[in-house]
């Protein structure tokens, strides 16, 4: 009985920690660093215009392109330092075609479909700037986003930038777009948090920027690329900032089912980035760094969704063999979550909107994909040619 109260107490720690215990720790150290030390404050926008290149990876993006390119062209930069470079490979629809209309646009295309990854190093060769701008052909950037981007440059030591990831829902919202934005909002915090306190744990690819000078060819078959080209950044004694300033805007995964195909997905990136990353679990060389990518990335994608399960079964033993009030209360808890999950899941399926229920449902499916990634990364099952998920359309 002592072991399995040792498991549940152990579990309980690390599901709490990962979800909300690092967010609440990482605030405290963030406000005593700012009691301890003024922050370095970087050059006030509209003072520094240095010379970016946007690269914009599309792949069969035909029903969207147009307002991608429309919104990329009113982006408030002078345009004379602004070069767009649009990369269409493998796609087979109108985007290339579309693309080619525009003279202020460089289109790359060529036949063969070889991932991001491999769009990303082949759109790299062309851009002669000092600073690149990775954004997707699915997002909308709001027009001050470049110029709040590279403000950040103006600090030798930021190697990279993160933009924030807005995911836009409306009234009539489903239970893809309502957990999809919830968990957005409270990563957005945590990015936050991570960048003052030292640098984002990793950017999305919705919207990033590096020193094009430390890009680095990291392979064709690398399932989330954003995320590694980042932290191979942090690796070399760089910081990645976060500016929530500079905002890239999507719509949520149409159905559920669309958001699984991503989700796991990056689940199963996200063990092939542990391995390729795994330099960052020396803490003696990135004290710093270690402690924030153990507590904001890898608990979540290894130990969290085991112990959820080690809880629940060690909670339910214990509830019934020692009837004492802690256990059983704690036991009735999770009983309570996993049925308010479910009933998430069932109105989901019937498209009845009760969006309280529906944030338990995708804090249960995002840990259940991960199981899903973990074994698709074993059986190597996951293509860097992934399905695109759809999205709900943009009204």
């Amino acid at each position: 009985m002592a072991a399995l109260k040792a498991l549940f107490w152990i579990s309980l720690f690390v599901v709490f920690y990962s979800y909300l215990g690092y967010g609440l720790l990482i605030f405290l150290l963030v406000r005593l660093k700012k009691l301890l030390k003024k922050s370095i404050s970087t050059r006030a926008a509209g003072e520094w215009y240095p010379e970016v290149s946007i690269v914009v990876s599309a792949y069969n993006e035909a029903d969207f392109i147009e307002k991608k390119i429309q919104n990329t062209l009113e982006l408030e930069y002078d345009t004379d330092k602004l070069s767009i470079l649009f990369v269409t490979d493998g796609s087979d629809d109108a985007t290339p075609a579309i693309v080619s209309r525009y003279d202020s646009i460089r289109l790359l295309h060529q036949p063969q479909r070889k991932g991001k990854a491999a769009a990303m190093t082949r759109a790299m060769k062309f851009v002669t700037t000092e600073f690149v701008i990775f954004s997707d052909a699915n997002t909308l950037l709001n027009k001050e986003a470049v110029r709040e981007m590279v403000r950040h440059y103006a600090d030798p030591v930021v190697g990279g930038v993160a933009g924030e990831k807005k995911i836009i829902t409306g009234s009539d919202a489903r239970a893809a777009g309502i957990g999809e934005g919830f968990y957005w909002k409270y990563e957005s915090f945590l990015k936050r948090m991570d960048s003052d306190l030292y640098s984002v744990v990793g950017a999305a690819g919705e919207l990033f920027s590096i020193r094009s000078d430390l890009f680095e060819e990291i392979g064709d078959q690398v399932i989330i690329e954003d995320f590694v080209q980042t932290l191979r950044i942090c690796e070399k004694g760089f910081r990645i900032r976060y500016e929530p300033n500079a905002f890239a805007m999507e719509t949520s995964s149409a159905t559920m089912k669309e958001e699984e195909k991503r989700k796991i997905r990056i689940s199963a990136g996200a063990f092939q980035a542990m391995f390729m990353l795994k330099g960052l679990f020396n803490f003696f060389r990135y004290p710093v760094l270690s402690f924030q990518f153990v507590s904001h990335r890898v608990l979540r994608w290894t130990l969290c969704p085991l112990c959820l399960t080690v809880l629940f079964i060690t909670n339910g033993i214990i509830a019934l063999e020692v009837s004492q009030g802690w256990y059983v209360f704690t036991f009735i808890l999770q009983l309570v979550f996993y049925l308010l999950a479910f009933l998430g899941w069932v109105l989901a399926n019937r498209n009845i909107r009760i969006k309280i229920l529906f944030i338990p449902y995708y804090f249960l499916f995002m840990n259940v994909s991960v199981f899903l990634g973990f074994f698709r990364f074993l059986k190597k099952g996951q293509t860097v040619l992934w399905e695109k998920a759809s999205r709900e359309k943009l009204v």
